[in-house]
């Protein structure tokens, strides 16, 4: 999730509030002392995890156990590293840095004419709603490029559709002098329609000439904007449940719009899915009790922009109040908010389907999702990370298997969803949410009987599946999941199948409240997990893990088995690791979006080799970004990365806004790039 910087709403610590209390300390709170076990096994883990585990089959060769990171004036060499660039410095210039053999290059930025009339950008923000409503949306974030002939077969890279979410706004530059209130505390219809109209997902059509250069194809049928407005299905195990019941849908089957959309995945079989991240603050209820489908995730009694205090008074921003107003959940929106935080399918290559709100997959603040390799006649496998302090990482596994020549998001509709406990012994146990599952259902039992899940109420058993996906959380509280440091993006390596995720930070996270996976407290620079499922199986129910690297200034050190693995120095130190993506290549790409003070400095992308963890910075962003989102054509020579909430006039130095934008990456010579 970025840092808002630009939101004055940002430092309020309801924007992105901690709702976990369920106190949950799984595995660890057995221990007598856990740092001081940890610190007794620290080189030692291979034989204790092999003492404990080595009966169920999971191989921990070369897995190694985690420390802790700190300053060391250790180095090593990185040799054989498919890492073929020098890495670039830090810096505090406006502008894109990348490597010597490398150019980039401002694509698409916000507002740029894409569908209908192919209304102008305005570069003093006088643009329309109507007008956002046809232009690409704002604070570009997780990005997929799918190439134009993927469907019969191909994998054209000179050709394609570019499809990004667009995360929440800069009120300050949508608008000629920023958000506009009334004297008696409702804002112009118009801004509000412009504003809901800046988020979403775009999807451009795009293509390379002859010399190399790209642009959109203007008049594409491709070209379309999904945004906060657009009407969309439910469909798994929540549609039609009685908690997802509105105005717009009394018979809980569709909702309007999707929102703080961040990271995203790619489908197997070629739709984008867009993740609901921080959704909570977009909706108000003032009510004096308010639901634990509320409470759990922090919808509180204001809002982030008011929408819902359009003056007009219509029923497309009256439902962002989501008080209960009238006599029935189908006479107001006091549901609207359970509508949001799922993953959102959307088919790039048919305008004309709606999208598909995927409920089975759960509903917390989704930073996105990563699909496991697919195997013909077996479940399909992804994970999701819920981007807030102290919540969890989730697994879900479809009931019916994959085939090639019929797969479609129908599989994202039956299937268990499990949520990760990482045991401090290196070991990790998914824990099924399911009110088939036994284990589950004694401790949900044991809740009730209990009568609270932290300091939230909790006084009867859930009603049904559904109840439990719409209160996931809730549910991977009661299940005894591990309180991660904010896991976000996830990526699986593509030769050994491993499972990286990042856990951007937590500086909220206090020392006594560590664990092995989250070891740091406070945590303010963050670090990157992995593991491998049981038998390289990624429906395996149990795994083992270990950290990848930790986050931090120069000479922060990560050790496996006693020794140094990473060293971090001039060339790759970093911190607040965010976006992660494996390249076609095995090149494992991770941004940042962490503090613009030294010795870090502005936001970047580096480039790691997961066998050496050779890690390099390849991208610095201009002031004030954020680097989210990045992908290549299949054939790795063009590089597309996102920038989010730039300061300044960046990218164009003539006009007085900045403007969210992709840019392009090229090696100069028309090589690989990273290579």
């Amino acid at each position: 999730m970025a840092k808002k910087d630009l939101d004055p709403n940002y430092n309020d610590p309801n924007y992105e509030p901690v709702v976990n209390e369920s106190g949950n300390l799984p595995f660890a709170s057995v221990l007598a002392n856990r740092m001081e076990r940890r610190a007794l096994m620290k080189g030692s883990v291979g034989a204790v995890l092999l003492g404990v585990m080595g009966g169920a089959g999971l191989s921990v060769a070369g897995e190694g156990h985690r420390g802790n990171g700190h300053p060391s004036n250790h180095s090593r060499a990185h040799l054989n590293s498919r890492l073929g660039f020098a890495a670039v410095g830090v810096s505090t210039l406006n502008q894109v840095v990348v490597p010597e053999g490398y150019s980039a290059r401002a694509f698409v930025p916000w507002g740029t004419p894409l569908t209908g009339t192919l209304p102008e950008f305005f570069d003093d923000g006088s643009n329309s709603g109507a007008d956002q409503e046809q232009q690409v949306g704002m604070h570009h974030d997780g990005v997929h490029f799918f190439p134009i002939d993927l469907k019969n077969g191909g994998n054209s890279s000179s050709e394609g559709l570019l499809v990004m979410n667009h995360e929440y706004i800069n009120q300050n530059a949508l608008h000629p002098a920023g958000a506009t209130t009334f004297a008696d505390g409702s804002r112009p219809d118009d801004e509000v329609r412009k504003e809901v109209a800046a988020h979403g997902v775009s999807v451009i059509h795009i293509r390379q000439d002859a010399v190399g250069n790209w642009s959109v194809v203007h008049g594409s049928t491709y070209n379309r904007r999904v945004t906060g407005g657009t009407e969309m299905d439910i469909r798994g195990p929540a549609r039609g449940f009685g908690k997802l019941v509105t105005r717009f849908s009394p018979d809980a089957t569709t909702t309007r719009g999707t929102l703080n959309n961040c990271a995203m995945g790619p489908t197997p079989w070629g739709t984008y899915l867009a993740a609901e991240e921080n959704w909570h603050g977009y909706f108000a209820n003032g009510d004096p009790v308010r639901p634990k489908e509320h409470v759990r995730h922090g919808v509180g009694s204001a809002s982030r922009y008011d929408w819902e205090k359009a003056a007009g008074g219509a029923d497309e921003f009256v439902r962002f109040n989501a008080s209960a107003s009238g006599a029935s959940a189908s006479d107001d929106y006091r549901n609207e908010p359970n509508t949001f935080g799922f993953m959102v399918e959307i088919d790039p290559f048919n305008p004309a389907a709606r999208p598909q709100k995927r409920t089975a997959l759960g509903r917390f603040g989704h930073e996105g999702v990563i699909f496991a390799p697919v195997e013909e006649g077996k479940p399909v496998v992804c994970y999701s990370g819920d981007d807030s302090r102290f919540e969890y990482i989730y697994k879900f596994v479809s009931a019916k298997p994959y085939h090639a020549a019929t797969a479609d998001g129908s599989l994202l509709d039956e299937g268990t969803l499990y949520v990760a406990r990482f045991n401090d012994d290196g070991t990790g146990v998914w824990l099924p949410l399911s009110l088939d599952d036994d284990g589950f259902v004694a401790k949900m039992n044991a809740a009730v009987a209990a009568g609270r899940v932290g300091d939230i109420a909790f006084d009867a058993p859930f009603s049904s599946q559904a109840d439990v996906l719409v209160n996931t959380r809730l549910a991977a509280d009661i299940a005894g999941a591990t309180p991660m440091d904010r896991p976000e993006w996830g990526a699986v390596d593509p030769a050994s199948g491993k499972v990286y995720f990042t856990l951007t930070n937590n500086s909220r996270r206090s020392p006594d409240d560590t664990n092995a996976a989250n070891p740091q407290g406070p945590n303010p620079n963050g670090h990157i997990i992995y593991w491998r499922e049981q038998g390289n199986k990624h429906a395996s129910s149990r795994f083992v893990w270990d950290i990848f690297v930790f986050a931090g200034e120069s000479g922060t050190e990560t050790v496996v088995d006693g020794k140094s693995v990473v060293t971090l120095d001039d060339s790759n130190l970093f911190n607040s690791p965010d976006g992660l993506w494996f390249d076609y290549n095995g090149r494992l790409w991770i941004q940042t979006d962490g503090s613009d003070a030294p010795p870090y400095q502005n936001n970047m992308m580096l480039a790691a080799d997961p066998r050496t963890r050779d890690i390099r910075r390849f991208f610095v962003g201009p002031v004030g970004c954020e680097v989210t989102g990045v992908v290549t054509t299949p054939d790795c020579r063009t590089m597309f990365v996102n920038i989010q909430h730039p300061r300044g006039n960046w990218p164009d130095a003539n006009v007085d806004r900045p403007r969210d934008a992709t840019v392009i990456v090229t090696r100069d010579d028309g090589g690989v790039i990273g290579g």
